[in-house]
C-alpha cells in the first residue's frame, strides 16, 4: 500500500458523510463545528466560499475546495448574499433556533429541489498523529481547479448521492476518497503547492517502492541493506536516493510512522505500552519509551493521560 492511501485509511477514525443540496439564488449556508476535512464542489454553477470571517473566495463550476482547521465556513451564490441559516452536525439553524434537518427531495439531498447549483459536500473526521500527518499537507483552504478528472468523478458522485441501493454507503465513502485523492494530485501538482517530500517520492523507481515496503510492514526489523535489497539497489545509492527524496533517511521516517502508528494505538486502554512497543517493533520498551519521547515530548504513559 503506498503512503497516501496508508494515511488515508489509518486516519479515518468514521465513515465519510456526503450530502448535497441545490437552490436557486439568491442562497447561502454557514457550516459550523467543523469534522476534520471538507470536500465542498459546485456543480451546474459557481459559488464563494468564505472562511470565517476572511475574504470569499469563488468556486467556478466542478472546482474542488479541500477545507481543514477552520472554525466555520459559508457558501453563496455571491458575496453580498447574507448568511440564511446554519448547519451544525445534521441540524439546521436559522435565528439560532433548530429547524430540523431541512428539506430533503431525495436521499442526502435537500434545498429547493429545483435545478440551478448543486453543492455537494463530503467530510472526513480525521483522528490521531496520523490524521494530523494528512492535514498539516494542506492550507486552510485549498481551491482545486476543475479538471478531465474532477469533473466526471463529481458528476458520479453527485448521482449515487441521491440514490439509496444496497451498499450505498460503502459506494459513497470510495468515490469521496477517489474525488479526494484526484484533488489531492491536482493540488501538489499546482503552482501554490508544495508536496511532502515523500509524496514527490512515490513514483521514483526503487524509493516509491520501498516506502511502500515500509508502509505495509512498519514493524518488521529493517536494515538499509536489506530495504535497498528488496528495491534492487546499491545500499549507498538507495540511502542516498532516498535520503533525497524523502528528506529523512530510511530508518529515521521508518522510526518516525513507527511513533505516529504508536500514538494512536496508545488511544486504546486496552493497549498496554509493552504491546504498544511491539506492535511498531519495538522489542523493548524502555527503548520505544525513549523514542517515543524524543518525537512527542512525553512518555507514552503521559500522552495516554
Amino acid at each position: 500500500m503506498d503512503v497516501l492511501s496508508d494515511l488515508l485509511q489509518r486516519a479515518q477514525a468514521t465513515n465519510a458523510l456526503v450530502r448535497q443540496f441545490i437552490a436557486q439564488p439568491p442562497w447561502s449556508v454557514t457550516y459550523a463545528e467543523l469534522p476534520s476535512l471538507s470536500v465542498v464542489a459546485a456543480l451546474g454553477g459557481c459559488a464563494t466560499l468564505r472562511i470565517d470571517d476572511g475574504a470569499p473566495a469563488t468556486l467556478a463550476a466542478n472546482d474542488i475546495a479541500l477545507i481543514t482547521g477552520v472554525g466555520s465556513y459559508t457558501i453563496a451564490d455571491d458575496p453580498a448574499t447574507p448568511p440564511r441559516y446554519v448547519i451544525r452536525g445534521n441540524t439546521k439553524y436559522v435565528d439560532g433556533q433548530a429547524v430540523g434537518p431541512g428539506e430533503f427531495h431525495a436521499p442526502r439531498t435537500y434545498g429547493d429541489g429545483l435545478g440551478g447549483t448543486t453543492i455537494v459536500r463530503g467530510v472526513y473526521d480525521l483522528h490521531g498523529a496520523v490524521g494530523r500527518r494528512l492535514l498539516d499537507l494542506l492550507p486552510p483552504v485549498a481551491i482545486v481547479a476543475a479538471t478531465d478528472r474532477t469533473r466526471p468523478a463529481l458528476s458520479l458522485l453527485a448521482s449515487e448521492t441521491a440514490r439509496e441501493e444496497p451498499g450505498q454507503d460503502a459506494v459513497l465513502r470510495r468515490l469521496l476518497d477517489f474525488v479526494l485523492v484526484v484533488a489531492l494530485r491536482a493540488w501538489w501538482s499546482g503552482p501554490d503547492a508544495t508536496p511532502p517530500s515523500w509524496y514527490q517520492a512515490l513514483t521514483a523507481p526503487g524509493i516509491g517502492d520501498a516506502l511502500r515496503l515500509l508502509h505495509e510492514s512498519p514493524a518488521r526489523r529493517w536494515t538499509v541493506a536489506e530495504l535497498a535489497g528488496s528495491v534492487a539497489m546499491s545500499r549507498a545509492t538507495f540511502a542516498a536516493r532516498f535520503t533525497e527524496l524523502v528528506g529523512l533517511p530510511p530508518l529515521t521516517y521508518l522510526t518516525s510512522w513507527r511513533l505516529a502508528l504508536a500514538a494512536d494505538l496508545l488511544r486504546d486502554p486496552a493497549a498496554t505500552v509493552a504491546a504498544v512497543a511491539r506492535a511498531v517493533g519495538y522489542e523493548d520498551p524502555f527503548a520505544f519509551a525513549v523514542a517515543f519521547k524524543r518525537i512527542y515530548g512525553v512518555t507514552p504513559s503521559a500522552w495516554r493521560r
